[in-house]
């Protein structure tokens, strides 16, 4: 059984990745801002152990909350899926839009990942979940330029940290999610929807943070069958 910390787990995506890490007998450290959603995400797993963590790891109080939860564990995977969105026409936007979209999207990766490193195991795996959106050549949308920066620095994160922990065993990728149908895609792009569920992408991804950080190292993965248009 290996432990993986998830954060952004209490809806869409996290919530199914959570699912299926638990439903093939691993456990979960689950962390989202929603209690109550959280509480749901634990009584619906048929396997393994989720143990649910209310808080907002954009907060320092929040990612001590996520280290008092896991420091008796050897942590295997984390998954750092936890992000907002904000959308704006770049003319509209304010230097505080864009602290809020780094602070949550990239800082506070930075921060749960340097924390988290002691706790890791040797080999260990941590996963980035990104955007299109903030893959190098791929197609961009009006209002996203906030959002998007902020996933590709974090997709040169993932290339810089894969170097720097690889002597420790510890393996570093980023999945560039395309389409998927949650709320997040709903607010980017009213009325568009894609065929890719989160069940689907929640199964990608926890089969590729379980399997593949002994053979993949500092790539930044794009995962897409379709874009809006």
């Amino acid at each position: 059984m290996k432990t993986i910390i998830l954060t952004g787990a209490s809806q869409g995506i996290g919530f199914s990745t959570a699912i299926k890490l638990a439903d093939s007998g691993h456990q979960v450290i689950a962390i989202a801002r929603n209690e109550t959603k959280l509480e749901n995400l634990a009584t619906s797993k048929s396997e393994g152990i989720i143990i649910p963590v209310p808080a907002d790891v954009s907060t320092a109080e929040g990612r001590k909350k996520v280290i008092q939860a896991s420091q008796d564990f050897s942590i295997d995977v984390l998954i750092n899926n936890a992000a907002i969105l904000v959308k704006k026409p770049f003319s509209e936007l304010t230097l505080e839009d864009w602290k809020h979209q780094f602070e949550v999207n990239l800082f506070s990766v930075v921060e749960l990942i340097r924390m988290v490193t002691p706790l890791l195991n040797s080999p260990a795996h941590i996963v980035n979940i990104g955007s299109m959106g903030g893959f190098q050549g791929s197609k961009k949308f009006e209002g996203l330029s906030a959002y998007g920066a902020s996933k590709a620095a974090l997709a040169n994160l993932t290339e810089s940290l894969a170097i720097e922990y690889s002597r420790d065993r510890i393996s570093v990728n980023c999945l560039a999610l395309g389409a998927v149908s949650t709320e997040m895609l709903h607010q980017a792009f009213p009325g568009f929807t894609s065929p890719t569920t989160p069940k689907e992408m929640g199964t990608f991804i926890a089969n590729f943070a379980l399997n593949n950080g002994s053979v993949l190292n500092g790539k930044v993965i794009p995962v897409s069958v379709n874009n809006p248009t």
